[in-house]
């Protein structure tokens, strides 16, 4: 089952993200070929990173949320909250991906 992890950086926080950034998406790229989408929240310039959206395959929640705990970001305190929800794809997806 897919699930979706909204996760969303506590205030003040830009730097921690840059700075744990590298080994989060090493965290990711071992997981790459379960990832339905993945990328920043950001606020409406597009630019300035706020949290995490992801939607990744996983066994069962036990699995997604001990996949989360072991997450970089997780890990380094980064994250203001966290919310893990089931989600079923029924919408081939188009915008927002590369042609």
């Amino acid at each position: 089952m897919i699930y979706t992890f909204i996760l969303i950086d506590k205030p003040g926080a830009a730097e921690l993200r840059l700075r744990v950034r590298p080994e989060h998406k090493a965290y990711l790229a071992a997981v790459a070929g379960r990832i339905a989408f993945a990328g920043p929240l950001t606020t409406d310039d597009g630019q300035t990173m706020i949290g995490s959206l992801l939607a990744i395959d996983f066994a069962s929640r036990d699995a997604a949320h001990a996949w989360l705990a072991d997450e970089p970001f997780t890990r380094a305190g980064l994250y203001a909250s966290t919310t893990v929800h089931a989600f079923v794809n029924l919408w081939p997806q188009k915008a927002g991906f590369p042609a």
